[in-house]
């Protein structure tokens, strides 16, 4: 489905990154996994694709740099020859009420989730426009759609991600490039396996469905949003969240 085709996936050494690499993998895709800091999980999922008979490299960089968005981009193309899929997926959080946010707290989240994205984009859009075709999807999240307390920089970052998303599909939309969002709600994660079953089980009281996620439904829908299925979808935000927002 996605043969001789290439996908960057920012922030895809775990989680919900890790599960969407594998994904495109599965479905034909060379991918092109960014990562900052994890250099040995990098190399161990360029591996396990490896030795899959599918094609992968790890580029180490930090997206909020400008210059580094840019050799990652840079490196996709000297592999590959190509950008067709580019998933905005790297994103960090540094929770704490308003009152308690320190000026890094906020600049940090915005930096790496918002202007991060902004960069990948930004330097993939060339080599998109001139093919005439591409897919781009960012993560953004439900606390973009709703706020959580705790949570100002991050549902900042993400809301300003879906806005983002929908300008640049008006943008593109012409020049056979989709842009799309996808909101995951509580997934089962590293970071949901830090709470207590009393929070996990106060957390499933308010989605309709009566569970956590996973990382595989997430990748499901990236994987459908790559894919020339969804070429009429372009400028909207797909909830993957059990029903918790409607």
């Amino acid at each position: 489905m996605l043969s001789n085709k290439t996908a960057i996936v920012t922030g895809g050494t775990r989680g919900i990154g890790r599960a969407i690499v594998m994904k495109l993998s599965q479905m034909g895709a060379n991918v092109v996994i960014s990562y900052r800091s994890n250099e040995k999980m990098a190399q161990e999922l360029v591996e396990e694709i490896t030795s899959q008979g599918k094609k992968a490299i790890a580029v180490k960089g930090d997206v909020q740099d400008f210059q580094d968005a840019k050799v990652l981009m840079d490196k996709a193309l000297d592999e590959f020859g190509s950008i067709d899929i580019l998933v905005n997926n790297a994103g960090i959080t540094k929770d704490t009420l308003i009152l308690r946010m320190t000026e890094d707290d906020f600049d940090s989240v915005i930096g790496t989730n918002l202007k991060g994205t902004f960069n990948c984009i930004k330097h993939a859009a060339k080599p998109m426009l001139k093919a005439k075709k591409g897919r781009i999807i960012n993560m953004a999240s439900v606390i973009g759609l709703i706020g959580n307390p705790g949570q100002a920089n991050y549902a900042a970052s993400k809301a300003g991600i879906i806005g983002l998303t929908k300008s640049v599909a008006k943008e593109f939309a012409s020049r056979g490039i989709t842009v799309n969002a996808v909101a995951p709600g509580f997934i089962a994660s590293d970071m949901t396996d830090k709470l207590s079953e009393e929070q996990k089980s106060a957390i499933q009281k308010n989605i309709p469905a009566g569970n956590l996620g996973s990382v595989e439904d997430v990748a499901s829908l990236v994987g459908y949003l790559a894919s020339d299925e969804s070429k009429y979808i372009t400028g909207q935000v797909i909830n993957v969240d059990g029903g918790m927002v409607v």
